[in-house]
């Protein structure tokens, strides 16, 4: 009987292997093919976060289904919300849900009273493989790092594709020729981001390691990678970049010294709601500072400058988007319309434009209210947790920037730095309620 339980928990043990590994490939495929410039990169990790997931749901016993429940009781219903939303765009629904336009041209052609809201089938679908890729992984990765050994494995990849990133952008500034196209990479951008606090997060693991009496070497060694990818990705996302993505950057490094403020003075929750109420404060200040600074409307504020015609090619865009929008990964087939160039592409300016112009009023707001929930579960999370609060303390501070940086550029459209997204997140709530070295 025992040697039965023994088999069954190394084939459990190793289809849990397979689900690890094929997370792994998900990010680094993803992200280093999207950073060479491959086409395939976003595939190929979709099909690797499929893999995870069936690995991973083959193979999860109660322990890891008790550790979900618990890691994502702050709202499990959000997980599906964006992909239902993106679902319900290519179902038929009455012509005044749809784009005016698209609505329209429908309507003169004869055409049925239902129809998509999407005005591009085929690009819709696109998102919608995407959004399940990314909710599978956000969910593969809350069970594949319970265990406290893969968690920092992950940290590890992450924290080393992101200043990879980085990198590229550094070494583009040392290159005139090549330095223009590097300042306006918005992905590199936003994976430097997400690197400055993901190596942050690696400083602090090697503190708590020396602390712990572990090897005093490795923890120096180890503090001293840190400290390289996060000057790097600092020389990129705060050098190399616009000012509305350093700004988003700074809100990502206070929260992580706020957290770790808190933690390492031993506050009451009195005096710590306090320094969280004031450090709120002046993040209000400093937004709407950034906001009155632009004109026209909200969502194009904080993108960088562009040329009249395509503002105002932008602006009526906007002007005819709905609640539900012209259908999710659209903005470039609808964009066509208004651009007065038949042979130019309107490009989306920031992620947040995109996300309102092809999910309309609707879309938008529960993409926010994702963002803000998940946020404020893993900021009480980290302050929850002992020595491990570094791990959703850096989720937390890269969902802060994704946030803010959504609306000065476009780097979070790219497929990997979603899949990215999303492991991070799940890392961070796996580690918000998981014990150390727990199996």
């Amino acid at each position: 009987m025992y040697g039965d339980l023994t088999v069954s928990g190394f084939r459990i043990e190793r289809r849990l292997s397979l689900a690890y590994f094929s997370l792994i490939v998900s990010i680094v495929s993803a992200s280093a093919l999207e950073i060479a410039g491959a086409r395939f990169g976003a595939q190929l990790g979709t099909m690797a976060a499929g893999l995870s997931l069936l690995a991973a749901t083959a193979s999860a016993r109660k322990a890891d289904y008790d550790h979900y429940i618990r890691a994502t009781s702050w709202g499990r219903w959000i997980l599906i919300a964006i992909p239902l939303l993106i679902a319900a765009q290519l179902m038929p629904l009455p012509l005044g849900f749809g784009h005016p336009i698209w609505a329209s041209a429908r309507e003169v052609l004869g055409g049925l009273s239902l129809g998509p809201i999407t005005a591009d089938l085929g690009s819709t679908l696109n998102a919608l493989m995407m959004a399940l890729a990314a909710t599978a992984l956000l969910g593969v990765t809350i069970v594949v790092v319970r265990d406290r050994g893969r968690a920092e494995l992950v940290l590890f990849v992450l924290g080393g594709i992101t200043a990879v990133s980085a990198l590229t952008l550094d070494l583009h500034r040392l290159s005139p020729a090549v330095a223009g196209s590097a300042a306006t990479s918005e992905f590199a951008t936003t994976l430097a981001g997400f690197g400055l606090m993901l190596n942050l997060a690696v400083m602090q693991l090697a503190a708590e390691r020396a602390e712990t009496r572990h090897s005093l070497l490795r923890s120096i060694m180890l503090g001293l990678l840190g400290l390289a990818g996060a000057s790097i990705s600092a020389a990129a996302v705060f050098g190399l970049s616009g000012t509305n993505n350093a700004i988003a950057a700074g809100f990502g490094v206070v929260l992580i010294l706020l957290i770790l403020v808190i933690r390492r003075l031993d506050l009451s929750p009195l005096a710590a709601g306090a320094l969280a109420a004031a450090a709120l404060i002046g993040a209000a200040i400093v937004l709407s500072f950034l906001f009155e600074k632009g004109s026209g409307p909200v969502l194009l504020r904080l993108v960088p400058d562009m040329g009249t015609e395509t503002r105002a090619a932008l602006e009526r865009m906007l002007s005819d988007t709905r609640w539900f929008g012209a259908g999710a990964g659209t903005f470039a087939a609808v964009g066509r319309i208004y651009q007065s160039d038949a042979g130019a592409a309107l490009t989306a300016p920031s992620t947040a434009t995109a996300v309102f112009a092809g999910m309309g009023w609707i879309g938008l707001a529960v993409a926010l209210a994702v963002s803000m929930i998940a946020l404020v579960r893993l900021f009480f999370g980290a302050l929850q947790r002992g020595r491990d609060s570094f791990f959703p303390a850096a989720a937390a501070a890269c969902v802060l920037f994704a946030l803010v940086q959504s609306f000065a550029g476009s780097g979070l459209l790219q497929p990997a730095a979603i899949l990215c997204l999303a492991v991070l997140v799940g890392l961070g709530l796996s580690q918000s309620v998981s014990q150390s070295g727990s199996r």
